[in-house]
């Protein structure tokens, strides 16, 4: 069943459980039940989410949850939305990812503009739009990476040159952030 639905805002993030084949061990190697994240913003009466899957494309808000465990979702929103995401910083921030929209999605979370996954897209959207940084990137050895499915997923993707030392953002630290506060449902 879909939760009541939160009072939406341009820019705001929302973070799902997603039903692919690599959220369990995202959601395993991070400590965090959320395992994917998109950004919405308003196009005509719709609300769209913005989001890196394969490939980097928009989808109706109503899809992406559909598309999650349960229908469940949390939306999170800039703390000072009201006085940083003015209408010019808005369009700043949907043309930073109109740079990303069409490219493939990262299976291997690496940090480059080449391919991207969902919490760096947010993550460097925000940057580029606003100068903050969301959440506290990390290094891939940092997370819990000793689940036998973890490893397996980690041996899928790298064989045996697991990229440690990648700069990472994951859902939970953008999920987690300071700069984020919960937008209650109405």
């Amino acid at each position: 069943m879909t939760q009541a639905a939160p009072q939406l805002h341009d820019g705001d993030l929302i973070f799902q459980t997603s039903q692919s084949a690599q959220s369990r061990a995202i959601q395993l190697a991070t400590k965090s039940e959320y395992s994917h994240c998109g950004i919405l913003f308003r196009r005509g009466r719709e609300w769209r989410v913005f989001e890196a899957v394969q490939p980097v494309s928009e989808t109706s808000l109503a899809n992406w949850i559909a598309r999650g465990q349960d229908g469940r979702f949390v939306v999170k929103r800039l703390r000072d939305a009201t006085t940083v995401l003015t209408p010019a910083v808005l369009q700043r921030l949907q043309a930073a990812g109109r740079q990303y929209q069409g490219k493939s999605y990262d299976l291997y979370f690496g940090w480059s503009d080449e391919r991207i996954y969902c919490s760096e897209l947010l993550w460097k959207m925000y940057k580029t739009a606003t100068g903050r940084e969301i959440g506290q990137l990390q290094t891939l050895r940092e997370f819990d990476l000793s689940h036998p499915a973890v490893q397996a997923k980690l041996r899928e993707r790298y064989g045996k040159n697991i990229p440690l030392e990648e700069k990472v953002i994951s859902p939970v630290r953008m999920l987690e952030s300071k700069e984020l506060v919960t937008v209650p449902a109405r």
